[in-house]
């Protein structure tokens, strides 16, 4: 299971992008470093994609150099990752020069970097390490102090369970062939049937035209478009509708608007998937990350059109959510001066992140990893 669990997390966290602005210590794409004196007394670095390659991590970061200029320095990896691997190592390695740095957090969609934290642990042991990466666990476990990730195959659980709540009935599943020949894709699939069928809910699965042969995503939209409205006949409005496929929600989102029916949390759960476009949201360029105001806007849409409740998902996404964790825990832990395996325990670390990010994270640690926790954040309804 412990092999599958990685598979999932290397399909499944590709999918996601992410995106910044730059401050004073903040690198420009090229990655280089603007200094700035640590007032603090020391800093915290922290190493991401550029703005192109993943755009949430980069504005999370980016926004806790904002937030903490004197502290925060912001570095990113090169564009061409897999070619200038031994840059992106040396880059990392760059931070742990600085006589200030007391922390340093590597946020990557890829694998391949765990030689500068080998190296950093020979030069410079009293630096943490904090790493949300693609490594093998065991690896990470070994050379890096703390590593989180989103749990992905929990959701399998924790989806049909909040569908419940929300008062389903019915519980259908849509996918198709390529990507249900992905472990967690199918495993996942799996574990929601199962929970499902616990929880006295009936599950159905429906098999999609494949978008990655043929036509590409067309046939699959103009099945769903067809397909969902002859489900909701049949089972009622208190069906909830899980697509495995992330272009699957413009048209899920768009009916469920019109059928009433239940959507308790899309494959990504982030309130930017498919709600801007459905809803029409009038987003500008200085609110694209302003996700208090966007949950806002999807909650009166909501109310207008009597969804009330019918529809959750997370606040933000995950990938935004967990380097300013990070960057917070590494800030906590120096200013505090404890060690820290201290903080490795679900109780604090539930605690800690609903205190600093105002959305609780559920964290449970990864096998027999005590130093590598997974985590969902709680739901949004609105």
């Amino acid at each position: 299971m412990l092999k599958k669990i990685m598979v999932f997390m290397l399909v499944t966290m590709m999918i996601f992008s992410l995106t910044a602005c730059q401050s004073a210590t903040t690198s420009n794409e090229g990655g280089e470093v603007v200094d700035a004196a640590s007032s603090a007394g020391y800093k915290i670095g922290i190493v991401t994609p550029t703005l192109s390659t993943s755009e949430d991590e980069f504005r999370a970061a980016a926004i806790m150099a904002d937030k903490y200029p004197d502290i925060v320095r912001h570095i990113t990896l090169p564009e061409n990752f897999n070619i200038e691997l031994e840059t992106g190592i040396s880059q990392i390695l760059s931070l742990a020069d600085d006589p200030e740095m007391k922390a340093i957090i590597v946020n990557s969609g890829q694998a391949g970097l765990l030689p500068a934290f080998q190296s950093i642990r020979e030069k410079r042991p009293d630096i943490l390490t904090i790493a949300t990466m693609m490594d093998e666990p065991d690896l990470m476990s070994n050379y890096i102090d703390m590593n989180f990730s989103t749990d992905w195959l929990r959701r399998g659980v924790t989806i049909p369970t909040k569908a419940k709540e929300m008062g389903a009935t019915t519980f259908i599943h849509y996918s198709f062939p390529t990507h249900l020949a992905r472990d967690l894709v199918a495993n996942r699939r799996d574990v929601m049937k199962q929970t499902v069928e616990e929880l006295g809910m009936e599950f159905v699965e429906v098999i999609t035209p494949d978008p990655q042969t043929g036509d590409g995503t067309a046939p699959m939209l103009q099945f769903l478009r067809e397909d969902i409205p002859r489900q909701i006949a049949k089972y009622g409005p208190d069906t909830n509708i899980f697509g495995s496929n992330c272009p699957m929600y413009d048209v899920m989102l768009d009916e469920a608007f019109k059928l009433k029916f239940l959507v308790a949390e899309q494959c990504c759960p982030t309130p930017t998937q498919a709600y801007p476009t459905v809803l029409g949201l009038e987003i500008g360029p200085e609110d694209i990350g302003n996700f208090d105001l966007i949950n806002d806007m999807i909650t009166e849409k909501a109310k207008e059109a009597e969804m009330t409740g019918r529809l959750s998902g997370w606040a933000m996404p995950s990938s935004v959510y967990i380097p300013q964790f990070e960057v917070e825990l590494a800030k906590y832990i120096i200013e505090e001066e404890i060690d820290y395996r201290d903080v490795l325990n679900k109780a604090f670390l539930d605690d800690f992140s609903e205190e600093v990010m105002g959305i609780r994270g559920d964290f449970e640690p990864m096998g027999e990893y005590d130093n590598y926790f997974m985590l969902v954040l709680d739901s949004i309804f609105y």
